[in-house]
């Protein structure tokens, strides 16, 4: 057996069974998270920071101690060329939509609880899907690597649906997830920096929290963002696929 050989981690020799594991782990986390909130009477924010804060930092501690932060795509915005960040211009027109719907009066306490709600969760569902799990995959090809992570990352929102909101909610939010899981994992595999990724997740998520309550919105309201990412999903594939030989996108569509 070669060092080559010997040197090789669990993920890179079992991808498949690696990518089961950690979506496993985290469904199991959040699931115990859950039914001890719900026995509890706790918060509906309770079963996230329950299962997030030692995932945060267990994702922290590896990191560091495997030096993985810059391989997960820590890296300074700036290795992002002038060009491509109109590659996150589409985001923004997202931000604007969640948006429109206006805000909802919150005390000080409140806001700085739902910044380090959001931001936690942004950190770790990020780190986990476009980070580890895509990285995981990107061997087998990138289709591969966006459309599983992409479905892993709906799935995990189906708990919502443990939450007692309606099917029809639960649905839109699944397609939601699933379309924003492929833009992201796609701008990962471009342009390998997932701190854009963390910081849109992160507004993303506060402009929900904070804003008035969308539960009732309008058919045709959903129907505008689902379009608006499916287009941006395959924008951003056809220019991955066009530029799939030039830096810093390292695998081509195949």
């Amino acid at each position: 057996m070669s060092n080559q050989e010997i040197k090789r981690s669990f993920s890179q020799k079992h991808p498949v069974l690696a990518v089961v594991i950690i979506e496993v782990l985290l469904l199991l986390s959040v699931t115990a998270a859950g039914a001890y909130a719900t026995i509890k009477q706790l918060s509906y924010t309770s079963p996230v920071l329950i299962s997030f804060i030692p995932i945060a930092a267990v994702l922290i501690l590896y990191f560091s101690l495997k030096k993985k932060w810059g391989y997960y795509g820590f890296r300074s915005v700036t290795s992002i060329s002038k060009e491509r960040l109109i590659d996150y211009a589409p985001l923004l027109a997202v931000l604007f939509i969640v948006a429109l719907n206006g805000f909802r009066p919150i005390s000080a306490s409140e806001l700085l609880f739902y910044l380090f709600f959001t931001l936690l969760v942004g950190f770790v569902e990020e780190s986990i899907y476009r980070g580890m799990i895509l990285n995981i995959l990107l061997p087998k090809g990138v289709k591969t690597a966006v459309i599983t992570s992409s479905l892993l990352f709906s799935i995990t929102h189906v708990l919502n649906a443990l939450s007692g909101q309606s099917a029809v909610q639960t649905a839109l939010q699944i397609v939601y997830a699933l379309l924003i899981g492929g833009a992201l994992a796609l701008l990962m595999v471009r342009n390998r920096n997932i701190l854009p990724l963390i910081l849109f997740h992160f507004l993303h998520n506060l402009i929900q929290f904070v804003g008035n309550d969308n539960s009732d919105a309008h058919l045709g309201y959903n129907i505008a963002i689902l379009s608006l990412l499916a287009l941006y999903c395959i924008w951003l594939a056809l220019k991955l696929k066009k530029t799939a030989a030039s830096p810093p996108a390292e695998h081509s569509l195949n």
